[in-house]
């Protein structure tokens, strides 16, 4: 075995990283046209190969783990041994990993049935504590998760830092509050930072965030984005303290980049036009990525002549730019989604005013928008449907976001375009 050591006063480094979910099954993907299932399903292991490929090529001294390893009852014991199978890489080379179980950790079985391997250390779950690497004058403090819904302030109970040595606290957290994620072990930043820890080594935000410097509190965010709600580049932090400075960098290793990709189309002639745009779209997007396959959802804006002939068909529309969206990117590029919400440039509002049926009908649907009780109704009506879908597929697709009462009104404009289109094709509009 290789042991790689360093003196106190060289430079100490070491990867932070959160909210792996290796083998995440990302349920629902048959339901997109064309997803490329297997290698989505595989992105969460070859981005922790990545990881672990990292911490080698950068001589870490330890890899710290905070939450979510694991993806709730998901039970493939597979999952373990692969695990264990890279810890085992690390262990070669002398890299101890620490580890943190976060909400998912906590209901997983895998978690609960499989032995660590022996350079992986597991914090408790009944108590905060520490962990001290005596050559690196190092000390790591943490608290498992119990259980799933941890409510209480895990971070209040955590010990009090190691005089003169580089203390790090590792916290499964939502802090006070983020969008998306459940309020899991809240707590305050001033109360971290006042805790006199040198770093916070935070994790289940899966949106990379540095809260503060002085001291370091950081989520890294997740390893591998699982849809597009977990756009953009994801990674892990490294981070490197010399003569007691600390520097951070954050570092991609996913292997398969979600984006949402805007398109342009005012001033569109034709339906050609707004395509051109699209594939353009998609170059860029796909240099951005830099040579990973692109999942991307597409969503064109903008006020064009081109608007009514797109909604005309729109099933049609979206096969077009799917087929333009993979033409542009080759063979690596996937559209997961498209949404077209261009706009005509014809004067709604002068419609609306039409003493005839389809500005009736217009006004009937401009009163529903503007009715909180009718939207209310209509969102009870969304909940209904989506309580019978699983919570995977709601999240993988964004259908939750139906739930808000301002999402509802828009699809009702979305409607409103599409109805008017029809109309217009059948030659009823001016």
């Amino acid at each position: 075995m290789l042991v790689v050591f360093r003196e106190r006063g060289a430079t100490l480094k070491f990867v932070h990283c959160a909210d792996v979910h290796l083998d995440s099954p990302l349920r629902g993907l048959s339901a997109y046209d064309g997803a490329p299932v297997e290698s989505l399903r595989g992105a969460t292991r070859r981005g922790f190969e990545n990881l672990v490929n990292l911490c080698i090529e950068e001589e870490a001294d330890f890899l710290v783990i905070a939450g979510d390893l694991y993806d709730g009852e998901w039970l493939d014991f597979n999952t373990g041994l692969y695990f264990a199978k890279q810890m085992a890489r690390l262990g070669q080379r002398g890299i101890s990993a620490y580890v943190v179980r976060g909400n998912h950790d906590a209901e997983s079985k895998i978690t609960q049935r499989l032995s660590p391997p022996d350079n992986v250390h597991i914090f408790g779950w009944k108590k905060a504590e520490t962990v001290t690497i005596e050559r690196l004058k190092v000390a790591l403090h943490g608290q498992s998760f119990a259980k799933r819904d941890t409510l209480e302030n895990l971070a209040a109970s955590y010990p009090t830092p190691r005089k003169g040595w580089f203390n790090i606290g590792v916290l499964h957290t939502a802090l006070d509050g983020r969008e998306g994620h459940s309020g899991y072990a809240p707590c305050a930043l001033d109360h971290l930072r006042a805790r006199g820890y040198d770093y916070w080594a935070l994790g289940h935000v899966h949106k990379r965030e540095v809260l503060c410097e002085d001291p370091w509190v950081v989520f890294p965010g997740n390893v591998q984005g699982r849809h597009v709600r977990e756009s953009g580049a994801k990674g892990c932090t490294v981070v490197s303290v010399d003569d007691d400075q600390v520097i951070t960098e954050h570092r991609a290793v996913d292997v398969l980049r979600w984006a949402c990709v805007l398109v342009d189309a005012s001033g569109a002639g034709t339906p050609e036009d707004v395509l051109d745009r699209v594939r353009d779209a998609i170059r860029r997007e796909r240099e951005e990525a830099d040579g990973r396959f692109l999942a991307a959802r597409i969503r064109i804006e903008g006020r064009c002549d081109a608007h009514d002939a797109v909604l005309r068909h729109p099933d049609l529309w979206k096969h077009q730019v799917r087929a333009a969206g993979v033409e542009a990117g080759q063979d690596d590029v996937w559209v997961e989604k498209v949404e077209t919400a261009t706009q005509p440039l014809r004067d709604l509002d002068q419609v609306r005013r039409r003493d005839d049926a389809i500005g009736e009908l217009l006004r009937s649907v401009r009163e529903v928008v503007e009715d909180p009780g009718a939207i209310g109704a209509l969102v009870e009506e969304i909940d209904k449907l989506l309580s019978k879908l699983p919570h995977d597929v709601r999240e993988a697709m964004a259908l939750s976001d139906l739930r808000d009462p301002e999402q509802a009104r828009m699809l009702i404009d979305d409607a409103e375009q599409l109805l008017l289109a029809r109309i217009d094709a059948w030659g009823a509009a001016p």
